[in-house]
């Protein structure tokens, strides 16, 4: 915990990763929640215990859902890497603060625009905006490390 405390930059990010780990949970949360509502089981024992087999099939809604799911693991696991190693390579808190709260705000749009279907291209630009900070914090630990090469 003492680790913790003397580097700021790695505090805030742990709050936000915290924060994109539990988002993460809830996307979980809610396919599982619109398989039982709308009886499209992925495997033909969950079928038979919520009704019989013919509840062993596809929605689309149900694939939107785990799809937005994908895509954050995608995501969010690289940021998490990238986020961990950047906190240690001493940015200024304002300028981490912001690569990790731009990526978090972008990811929450990119999971509300997947879920609700909102018109392109908010998911293509959600999905844009949280590049940045993580393209930024991979450069920035390259010219960090690059002379250990």
């Amino acid at each position: 915990m003492a680790f913790l405390t003397r580097n700021e930059v790695f505090s805030c990010f742990v709050f936000y990763a915290v924060l994109l780990v539990i988002k993460m949970y809830i996307l979980a949360i809610i396919t599982g929640q619109v398989r039982l509502r709308k009886k499209a089981f992925a495997n033909p024992e969950d079928a038979l215990r919520h009704g019989g087999l013919q509840f062993h099939r596809e929605d689309p809604y149900v694939e939107r859902c785990r799809r937005a799911h994908m895509n954050d693991l995608e995501n969010i696991l690289p940021f998490l890497f990238l986020g961990a190693i950047y906190s240690m390579i001493g940015p200024s808190l304002p300028v981490a603060r912001l690569h990790f709260l731009v990526f978090f705000l972008a990811r929450v749009l990119h999971s509300v625009a997947y879920l609700f279907a909102l018109r392109a291209p908010t998911r293509s630009l959600a999905y844009i905006v949280a590049q940045i900070p993580c393209v930024s914090m991979a450069l920035q630990i390259l010219v960090a490390v690059a002379a250990y090469a």
